[in-house]
């Protein structure tokens, strides 16, 4: 089944807040931290296209 507009609204939503934290972040250490967590959800965001294109 394919995500709901709402689901990817909330991702959108939360990669643009971590974005924003990404280019404010002051070490580098930070920045990493934010980077994991934007790869997390796109990671999640893969999973959810996949999984709607297998049920096609």
């Amino acid at each position: 089944m394919a995500s709901s507009p709402d689901s990817s609204t909330a991702v959108d939503d939360d990669v643009r807040q971590l974005y924003e934290r990404y280019q404010a972040a002051e070490s580098d250490e930070e920045r990493r931290e934010i980077a994991l967590q934007m790869g997390k959800l796109d990671g999640r965001r893969h999973a959810e296209i996949y999984a709607a294109l297998e049920d096609e």
